[in-house]
């Protein structure tokens, strides 16, 4: 069986820190990626930009993806590293660039920076690129625990970019893809402020890509959004070719050579339909016609859509007073409906309003702080939150050990006792085993 994307998704933040976005996205199938400018404002997005750009002249090629890939970045480095240095005001700037291809049933990678690309497979999370920064650096070489890299202080260092240096180094990868993978593409926004078992629990929700990526874009923001947040999605699929060219494959190519209007009526059928209908006469006192077969049928059916139309109807379907009281019984089913629909949307909000009201969790405000807020992590259609802040902890999330951390701020709903002790807990340092659970 050939693998297709069956599914794709894009989104942008500026975060909750930043004022501008220096992040750009590609999502033009073959083609994703994730672009993170730096250099400030107006030359990081810049940079990013032109990074981004390039895929969009790319045109039919005979190399291998990998070495495809390779020279757009190449290129990419090339454009942006001839900028800053013929424009003072872009000197510096460069971008980091994580991008992939999809070919038959192969994914390939380019990498240069620390964006990353991961893998969902059968509920299992793995991150396919390695991170050209100077606190993975030390990681990999064992001088820094892993513990220890998600709070550094230079964590935002990169080793590797494209833009600051006339030539650059490229990582290729390529993984053979199945039914069902999803692939995300993100920038460190994203994983800065949501770990890696959150990011899986929401990339294995029963939900729509679409959806998942506007989940990703919240969890980011809601940890502290403290860079911009960038991430593509893709799912790939089994595209059934096999099953078609097996079962019905000469026929569907018979039925695609002819024209076809609606349903299974085509071009000559409604013609055949027409002439029946200029020569037949109206016969009131004939005795019902059997069922309509062939093209007859069709003329039936024109006859059901158009009233003005001389092809006789048996006498039942004629009597319009009969068809007037079930127009009146349909819109009065219909009202039915709409009014018990807002009875039940109504009483559900009401529900989660009086629900708000008497549950606490621990999440982080705009600050990045631990915080405990009095009602449900949801929000309502026209920007109703069903959550209050309550109380603000001084304590920044990145300060609590990554093994815990995921437990204390994961929305569960608590008791305001049970709320206010565990942010207590987080102040003085004092976290127990079992907090957050």
């Amino acid at each position: 069986m050939a693998i297709r994307i069956a599914e794709q998704a894009g989104r942008t933040d500026v975060g909750r820190q930043r004022s501008a976005n220096e992040d750009t996205l590609v999502l033009s199938p073959p083609f994703f990626g994730v672009a993170d400018g730096m250099g400030g404002a107006r030359a990081g997005e810049v940079a990013s930009a032109l990074a981004a750009g390039v895929f969009d002249e790319v045109g039919p090629t005979d190399e291998p993806p990998e070495a495809e890939l390779t020279g757009i970045l190449k290129e990419a480095n090339r454009r942006i590293y001839e900028l800053a240095a013929s424009d003072e005001a872009h000197r510096g700037m460069g971008t980091t660039l994580t991008a992939a291809k999809v070919v038959g049933d192969e994914v390939s990678l380019g990498h240069v920076g620390d964006s990353r690309a991961y893998l969902l497979r059968d509920g299992r999370l793995e991150q396919l690129t390695r991170d050209h920064s100077l606190v993975a650096e030390l990681e990999r070489t064992g001088q820094i625990t892993a513990e220890a890299a998600e709070n550094h202080p230079q964590r935002s260092i990169i080793t590797r970019a494209l833009g600051p240096e006339s030539s650059v180094e490229v990582d290729t990868y390529t993984i053979t893809g199945r039914d069902g993978d999803i692939f995300l593409i993100c920038s460190d926004g994203l994983t800065g402020m949501v770990g890696d078992e959150e990011l899986g629990a929401l990339l294995r929700a029963p939900t729509s890509l679409e959806e998942t990526a506007e989940e990703l874009v919240r969890a980011a923001n809601q940890s502290g959004g403290r860079d911009n947040i960038t991430v593509v999605l893709f799912r790939l699929g089994d595209d059934g070719v096999e099953a078609e060219e097996g079962d019905s494959g000469g026929e569907e190519a018979a039925a695609d050579a002819e024209d076809t209007i609606a349903g299974t009526m085509r071009a000559e059928d409604v013609q055949a339909a027409a002439a029946d209908q200029a020569t037949e006469v109206p016969q009131p006192t004939a005795p019902p016609p059997p069922a309509p077969r062939g093209r007859a049928a069709v003329a039936e059916r024109l006859a059901g859509a158009a009233p003005d139309s001389t092809v006789v109807r048996p006498p039942e379907r004629a009597r319009a007073p009969e068809a007037r009281p079930r127009r009146r019984g349909a819109r009065a089913r219909g009202l039915a409906r709409l009014v018990v629909a807002l009875v039940l949307l109504a009483g559900v909000g009401a529900g989660l309003y009086a629900l708000s009201r008497q549950v606490y969790f621990v999440a982080t405000n705009d600050g990045g702080l631990v915080t405990v807020y009095r009602g449900i992590p949801y929000e309502l259609p026209f920007g109703i939150d069903l959550y209050k802040q309550e109380y603000a902890s001084g304590v920044p999330a990145r300060a609590i050990p990554a093994s815990r951390r995921s437990h204390v701020l994961d929305h569960s709903w608590r008791s305001r006792a049970d709320a206010v002790d565990l942010a207590r807990q987080v102040e003085r340092g004092r976290l127990d085993p079992g907090s957050g659970g």
